[in-house]
């Protein structure tokens, strides 16, 4: 009894720790990994292998409509890179795994933006254009970096029901949600990159 007691206790804590490591969460509650983005059938049946465009949910109004605020000043919204495929990456520089995937996102700029990706860093906290810049030179980020308000930040975490960083939303060229990936787990990152070079070639 004591050694199946001991081994459910190795368990949980190894469970605990593994979840440090792949996402920033102040939500115990929350699970790590993507989402499947595509709509279940009403009827319970399971989905066909290929999907069609109009097999995903278009983003939310409130996400496609917000205020997307630049370094500089200026805004944007998610609605204006219609005919692009979007990355929407939620981050902190404080954030250890969101440093870890930082490589990957680089690495997916560089061999897709010709195809069409954006990259769009949302910087969920309020550091400084100087903090930032400084951050983007040291991590030899390539892509978009930007604020996200209170706003949107609320209509993300509301697609992805988790309360931590890193999170990232892709968006095909239609405005249509193709997948939402929680924490940075290798694993993960590999899911987020096999589908965004699925999307970016459709």
């Amino acid at each position: 009894m004591r050694s199946i007691l001991r081994f459910s206790v190795l368990a949980i804590l190894s469970a605990i720790v593994f979840s440090s490591l792949t996402g920033c969460s102040d939500s115990a509650s929350s699970t790590n990994g993507p989402i499947d983005a595509s709509q279940t059938p009403a009827d319970g049946s399971k989905a066909e292998p290929e999907k069609k465009k109009s097999d995903y949910p278009p983003i939310p109004s409130a996400v496609a409509q917000a205020d997307i605020k630049n370094l500089d000043g200026t805004t944007f919204k998610v609605a204006d890179k219609k005919g692009k495929v979007i990355l929407l990456n939620m981050w902190a520089t404080w954030c250890g795994p969101c440093r870890a995937e930082m490589p990957s996102l680089v690495r997916m700029q560089d061999e897709h933006r010709d195809a069409g990706l954006e990259v769009i860093g949302l910087n969920t906290d309020d550091e400084t254009v100087a903090q930032i810049n400084d951050f983007a030179a040291e991590m030899k980020l390539n892509y978009t970096i930007v604020w996200a308000g209170t706003d949107l930040q609320t209509a993300l975490l509301r697609i992805s029901k988790f309360g931590g960083i890193p999170q990232s939303f892709i968006i095909d060229r239609d405005g249509n949600l193709r997948g939402v990936f929680r924490g940075a787990s290798p694993a993960d990152i590999k899911k987020m990159e096999e589908l965004v070079a699925l999307v970016v070639n459709e």
